[in-house]
């Protein structure tokens, strides 16, 4: 199942830190240190020789999961949580892979959430890098290993580690590197320097931890470089949480003119970006370097030197570390992407309009055939453009943000919809606007929207320069100039689509990809059903989802129904916790015969349910937003039921 070479690795690795382990981490030499297996779910089960645990589908089936959960635990300082793992499979490359998930569950939420996910088979072992952020709340650890296809299918767990810092810190004392890892090149790579074994050419007297010729450090030498321009790279961890403040670290140089050592930044899209680079001769003493360092999405720190030639000498790499705090006591405060966005509920936020004349007017309508609701709630206020008082051929209505900071990657989310226009191009689109205004970009017009209908647009965006979003509405004559609506501006930092982004929380669904935590008792044509546009029978139910306008949503067809039959959509089963539980969510109840909406509670235990909320008849020809709350400290589920 597991190869032999590497338990030896791993104990090697285990024999460092085992005797002394904070709490949150285990070694699981002879115990699992408090971490226990669910009962509900399969055992871990504690290699005889102790070393790892491990779950395999010799005694288990392909789909079923084992649970791991920790005692509580606390971090009111920064932490970094080390998972050392391998997941095994069998020869080829089955379609449904085993998957180990990590979650934390903090004591004051009913749902656990996902931190990390891995799924990529490996013979040897892997280590993950997870930042906690500080917070006085308790919570716990829970791993969760799912088994995939395969007879010999296996996941391991062979260290957990909490330890107090940032995972892109690194003193390069212990063996795992703090994650940190080489992008192989044949010629030339980082390797550790220091401690008991000789290899180097180049190698230095003492490291700058403990000053000691034991003690440990990276570095990389130009003696078998054989191309020119030849790249080593030192990779940190990718960031799991936004952090900004001041990057440093010691480094040492024997330079002619034949190596360049540069620091970088790479995002989950691969984008890399330049944060330093020696500018000055090396010297054979350990120079300190601080670079201001903001990771406000998934990021990764590069360490690189790049040799001309075999004569290019060496780079020494010692004691990373980071601090919130700006370098050099600088007091600039890290930018809000909330800054940037705006739900126009209270007024415009930080947007605003040209001097000439209000062209976007912040409204409030009851809806109707030809007019919607807003899109934040169905009841509240969102802006129009071109309404009868600014409507006039020729006319531009620009909306102005507010400044973005330069070089970095920027998503931007908004609702908008159209009425009335007999030709859609260029009667809303999205300008880029460079802070002297010289340089002006279009990134986004619309082309062709269902009328009437709460579309979303999403634009990711990442310009060398300040920069503003500018939303343009535009006129062209007197016969087509119908109205443009905006609502719920949102700016992310970070890629609108990564490969490091989490699913959501099991709290939330929006039906894209399926019905997430909810289940039907039985399917019939009275069920509850996944639909996109328009409903089936004419003058009833929304002309598009909640979420993106052409999205999924859960609908009932009530003409299907006979009277008093109801039907269910049930959630799983949810953790009482003390306090207020808050439940959000969108209705559409439009057109004659509409029946009967109710939400229950039904807690653990009890034979009957609890009425939460409920709406019975035509409520609007909107999509409404729905505030319940609630409390419940044991176990529930929340249903929704529609009766006729």
């Amino acid at each position: 199942m597991l190869l032999r070479g590497v338990l030896l690795a791993v104990q090697a690795l285990q024999l460092a830190g085992a005797l002394d382990l904070p709490a949150g981490s285990c070694a699981f030499e002879e115990s699992t240190c408090g971490f226990d297996s669910v009962f509900a779910f399969l055992p871990w089960i504690l290699n005889e020789e102790g070393h790892y645990i491990y779950v395999d589908t010799s005694f288990a089936k392909q789909g079923e999961k084992a649970v791991l959960l920790s005692s509580d635990l606390q971090a009111e300082e920064w932490s970094c949580l080390r998972l050392v793992y391998q997941i095994t499979t069998s020869s080829g490359s089955p379609s449904d892979p085993s998957l180990l998930n990590l979650y934390v569950r903090f004591e004051d939420e009913s749902f656990d959430r996902l931190l990390w996910s891995a799924k990529e088979p490996s013979d040897s072992w892997l280590i993950a890098s997870l930042d906690l952020q500080n917070t006085s709340k308790k919570f716990k650890i829970l791993i969760e290993g799912v088994l995939g296809q395969g007879d010999t299918a296996s996941i391991a767990l062979f260290e957990i580690k909490m330890t107090t810092g940032y995972c892109i810190e690194c003193d390069f004392e212990e063996n795992h590197l703090c994650g940190f890892v080489n992008r192989w090149n044949p010629n030339v790579n980082w390797f550790v320097g220091g401690g008991s074994v000789r290899n180097s050419h180049s190698l230095l007297p003492q490291d700058h931890t403990f000053k000691s010729e034991l003690g440990h450090y990276m570095y990389v030498d130009s003696v078998y470089v054989k191309h020119f321009q030849e790249v080593a790279q030192l990779i940190s961890p990718m960031t799991t949480a936004p952090m900004s403040g001041c990057l440093a670290f010691y480094y040492q140089l024997q330079q002619g003119n034949d190596n360049i050592f540069s620091v970088y930044t790479r995002d989950g899209a691969g984008l890399y970006e330049e944060i330093w680079k020696t500018g000055s001769p090396g010297n054979a003493v350990w120079n300190l370097a601080e670079v201001e360092f903001s990771a406000p999405y998934p990021m990764e720190v590069i360490f690189e030197v790049a040799f001309n030639g075999p004569k290019g000498g060496y780079v020494a790499l010692d004691d990373i570390s980071f601090s919130p705090v700006p370098c050099q006591n600088q007091t600039e405060l890290p930018f809000s992407a909330a800054e940037a966005s705006c739900n126009f509920e209270e007024d415009l936020c930080n947007f605003y309009q040209d001097k000439e004349g209000p062209g976007w007017a912040r409204v409030k309508v009851k809806p109707n055939m030809y007019r919607t609701g807003d899109h934040t709630s169905g009841t509240g206020y969102y802006l129009l453009a071109n309404t009868k008082f600014t409507s006039q051929p020729g006319y531009i209505g620009r909306l102005y943000g507010p400044s973005l900071p330069g070089n970095l990657q920027y998503c931007l989310r908004f609702y908008y919809a159209i009425y009335g226009f007999l030709k859609m191009s260029d009667t809303l689109a999205v300008y880029i606007f460079e802070e002297n205004h010289v340089v002006q970009e279009k990134v986004w017009s619309v082309l062709e929207s269902p009328r009437g209908v709460w579309m979303q647009a999403e634009i990711p965006f990442k310009k060398p320069m300040p920069t503003k979003v500018v939303f343009m509405s535009l006129c062209k004559s007197f016969w087509d100039c119908g109205l443009v609506a905006l609502d719920d501006i949102t700016v992310e930092l970070g890629s609108c689509w990564s490969p490091e982004r989490l699913p959501p929380p099991p709290g939330e669904c929006t039906f894209e990809q399926d019905e997430c935590a909810f289940t039907q008792e039985r399917r019939n044509r009275s069920s509850w059903h996944k639909r996109r546009g328009e409903t089936p029978t004419s003058y009833t139910g929304p002309k598009g989802d909640h979420t993106t306008g052409v999205g999924y949503y859960m609908y009932i067809e009530a003409s299907h129904m006979v009277y008093g039959q109801k039907a269910q959509l049930v959630s799983w089963s949810l953790r009482g916790v003390t306090g207020k539980h808050c439940l959000t969510f969108f209705y559409h109840m439009y057109g004659a015969g509409t029946g009967l909406l109710s939400v229950y509670l039904k807690k653990e235990g009890d034979s009957g349910e609890s009425l939460l909320w409920r709406r019975r008849g035509e409520q609007s020809i909107s999509w409404l937003r729905a505030l319940v709350e609630y409390s419940c400290d044991r176990q529930h589920q929340i249903l929704h039921l529609f009766t006729n």
